[in-house]
């Protein structure tokens, strides 16, 4: 019976797609090297933005290879908090005064309670 049996090909184990006239994007490879010494080569697309870290097998941060020669596109300001901007106002001092005057205020009863 085995002799008079069909034969044909698995649905879905196959494609029956061929790669003739497809264009594939643009790649570039990019290595990356963690602390232990791992080093790891990754396709990205030429467009893509490449990140400057990347996990490695052993689960260390790897960061790019010869990321040290390349500058920063663009200069960062550091983070201004609300303390840099309250000291460019007043100073120490009269910060200080003012707290003393505003307790003195809250002592005296005309600040109310909100309790």
């Amino acid at each position: 019976m085995a002799e008079r049996s069909l034969r044909g090909m698995s649905i879905g184990a196959k494609s029956l797609e061929s790669d003739d006239n497809v264009d594939f994007a643009a790649r570039v490879e990019v290595a990356y090297v963690c602390p232990k010494g791992h080093r790891t080569i990754l396709p990205f697309a030429e467009s893509a933005d490449l990140p400057n870290e990347w996990e490695c097998r052993c689960g260390a941060t790897a960061h790019r290879e010869n990321e040290e020669d390349e500058q920063p596109d663009e200069i960062t300001k550091p983070t201004r908090t609300h303390w840099d901007m309250l000291m460019e106002r007043r100073s120490e001092d009269e910060l200080a005064a003012l707290l003393e005057k505003r307790l003195k205020m809250h002592h005296d009863g005309w600040i109310p309670d909100y309790e």
